[in-house]
């Protein structure tokens, strides 16, 4: 009972993707000539707003062959699943190998790690069949290397087939998830090209980011790895912080306090309930550049938007709305937990900040940003659009 690398794991990888799979959700119902034709046209669109958005932007990719090498893949639900477990095993080796040499020392450790690495497994993958119903694009930051796609299941197949790996970190890559850009675009009733479009400047906004900026990968990387280096692998000490978090898990919801947990976490947040102080250090630098990419890239998609997206301002509405009015209560729960809250704000935040700084000093001004990890903006600046432009956009 090993996971798919053949060796002692934290996941058993495969059944992740195999559970996710199994309980997924259905796209919305569309015939085989409607899907492959929304297939060519996220294609042609992500071509499309690749120069939009460097035009608008005047950020260009270091070289031809960066942006070559992050290719854009229109996957399902299914396709997404196997393509963020592929990037979850490269991200989180570092973590797999303190937990190996920890079980090493383990009287019990072979049927334990194994069995636990099957409950995991399922676990993951019930988590993922919940988050691929809600993914429109994605930049995968820490994708694997090529090959980076299986052979199609059929020549006939319309969608990209992401590989499970294990693989060597690649530079990233984009995935556009057709079926849930065509269930968003029917439950707002908005124009499906425009829609489309608008998605795809929003996403190839964050591949512009990446490859315009050689540094900024291998910065989030760091402070990644340096946030799993942190990761408290005693089960004593999780479950004391468990413990506290235990009895606020209902923290943020409708008729809730904003009760406090632990050295002030937030309690209903699973990835802040098992946070250590010097991981909050470290979360809270991730936190402004991850509110900084995503600002900037709900700027971009409203700023190109009017020239090229006819309909902008009424999709910008329907979304908004739709973010605004958020889900059913199991909904809520889920994303309290999972941190999906935090990560609306970040699109918020970001934004207000973005076009603060853009407003005072310009787009060349805002540019400054992208020189060093120096030059980011630290988590108070991002609520402080003006203590940056008085240390660097000046």
């Amino acid at each position: 009972m090993t996971s798919a690398s053949g060796g002692a794991d934290m996941v058993d990888w495969n059944l992740a993707v195999a559970t996710a799979t199994r309980l997924v959700r259905p796209g919305p119902e569309v015939s085989r000539a409607e899907a492959a034709a929304v297939v060519a046209e996220l294609r042609r669109h992500a071509l499309e707003a690749e120069e939009h958005v460097r035009a608008f932007t005047g950020m260009r990719s270091s070289s031809l062959a960066a942006a070559a090498a992050t290719p854009v893949l229109v996957v399902d639900r299914p396709g997404w699943v196997r393509a963020n477990v592929a990037g979850f095993r490269t991200v989180v080796q570092p973590l797999v190998d303190k937990l190996q040499a920890r079980r090493a020392s383990s009287p019990a450790a072979g049927v334990l790690g194994a069995v636990g690495e099957k409950a995991t497994g399922i676990e993951v993958g019930a988590l993922l069949a919940f988050l691929a119903t809600k993914v429109l694009g994605q930049y995968e930051t820490f994708a694997p290397g090529e090959p980076s796609l299986e052979a199609p299941d059929s020549p006939a197949a319309l969608f990209d087939k992401p590989r499970l790996g294990p693989e060597s970190p690649g530079p990233g890559r984009l995935l556009l998830v057709a079926p849930n850009i065509v269930h968003v675009e029917r439950e707002l009733d908005v124009d499906p090209s425009d829609f489309r479009l608008w998605v795809c400047l929003h996403e190839e906004t964050h591949r512009t980011q990446f490859t315009a900026v050689p540094w900024l990968r291998d910065h989030i990387q760091s402070e990644v790895q340096s946030f799993l280096a942190e990761t408290d692998v005693d089960p004593g000490a999780l479950l004391e912080r468990l413990r506290d978090a235990a009895g606020s898990l209902g923290a943020g919801l409708p008729g809730a306090g904003n009760r406090e947990g632990r050295e002030g976490a937030s309690a209903g947040n699973l990835l802040e309930i098992v946070q250590s102080p010097a991981q909050r250090e470290i979360l809270g630098r991730l936190t402004a550049v991850m509110s900084l990419l995503e600002g900037h890239a709900d700027v971009v998609m409203d700023g190109v938007g009017p020239a090229v997206v006819p309909t902008v301002a009424e999709i910008r509405e329907k979304f908004q709305q739709r973010r605004d009015r958020g889900a059913n209560r199991l909904d809520l729960v889920l994303r309290r937990l999972l941190g999906m809250d935090a990560k609306l704000r970040q699109y918020q935040d970001g934004a207000v900040f973005v076009r603060a700084v853009v407003e005072e000093v310009g787009m060349e001004g805002f540019n400054r940003v992208w020189t060093s990890p120096n030059t980011l903006p630290t988590k108070d600046e991002i609520h402080d659009p003006a203590a940056w432009v008085a240390r660097v956009g000046r």
